[in-house]
């Protein structure tokens, strides 16, 4: 009788010990490719970081808590105007198009590769109808006091399409496209944007190749930007710059949560002696 005991006893332990190492080894087999996976999504995301050579999120969670005080200049130095981007990282002619967010929004830098081929054709502008997070228009005067706000210019994208990719058979610039649009007002763009836009729109007619990267600045949830951060670098390091530019408007404050604005005769917004004149 107590061998026939010791005999179940021997079986059923056998039985359990099978299964425990069956468990197991589908367990291995299982996690495998899934940390494989992470592991090269971890990997991707280290070499895009590489490639573009920004320290973004740091900068970004520092820019997000500025605000803007009337009659303070609306241009600001970021890291004593020294671009973070690794001049030694332009490979090739495209630009890198970041997702949209959860939100909709241009959170994320665009970065450009840019070379004299994509200086584009201003006459082959169209008509935009793209309206980014936060959009709610107001004219005064016959004047619009937002536009859309490009993050790699049109000016500065010829050849490129939505992409990212160079074709020689595209003339025009980067045109609705919504992964490059925020909502942004007329004299952040017209007024302060398009200085540092020359600089590197020069740059580029001199023959240079410039890294180029622009980053709409959200506080939280909002959905207008309260800021652009700008920098450029040429692969000689002759261009070099890195600033941000207040997303305001004189005579007028933004409810940046919504977009929409009310006149305010109070906001004074100094004009930069750089900038164009029309």
């Amino acid at each position: 009788m107590r061998n026939r005991q010791n005999v179940i006893y021997a079986v059923v332990a056998a039985v359990v010990v099978a299964i425990v190492f069956g468990a197991f080894t589908l367990s291995r087999q299982a996690s495998g490719p899934v940390n494989q996976s992470q592991q090269q999504t971890t990997q991707s995301s280290h070499e895009q970081t590489s490639e573009q050579g920004s320290t973004q999120a740091t900068d970004a969670a520092a820019l997000a808590k500025l605000t803007y005080a009337s009659g303070k200049p609306a241009v600001v130095a970021v890291n004593h105007n020294r671009s973070t981007l690794n001049k030694n990282a332009w490979q090739r002619n495209h630009v890198i198009y970041s997702a949209l967010d959860n939100e909709n929004r241009t959170s994320t830098a665009n970065t450009a590769y840019l070379e004299s081929r994509n200086v584009a054709n201003d006459s082959l502008r169209v008509r935009q109808y793209v309206q980014p997070t936060g959009w709610h228009q107001k004219m005064v005067n016959g004047q619009a006091i937002i536009n859309r706000g490009h993050l790699i210019a049109y000016s500065l994208s010829g050849g490129i399409d939505q992409d990212g990719e160079y074709s020689p058979n595209n003339e025009s610039g980067d045109q609705n496209n919504p992964k490059n649009l925020f909502t942004q007002t007329a004299f952040s763009n017209q007024t302060l944007q398009t200085i540092y836009e020359s600089k590197v729109r020069n740059a580029l007619r001199d023959n240079k190749k410039v890294i180029y990267q622009a980053q709409a600045i959200f506080q939280g949830d909002n959905e207008m930007a309260n800021g652009v951060h700008l920098q450029a670098i040429s692969t000689d390091g002759s261009l070099n710059f890195n600033v941000y530019i207040f997303n305001v408007q004189p005579d007028f404050q933004f409810h940046y949560a919504t977009g929409r604005s009310k006149v305010d005769r109070g906001m004074d917004v100094p004009t930069p002696d750089e900038s164009p004149e029309y």
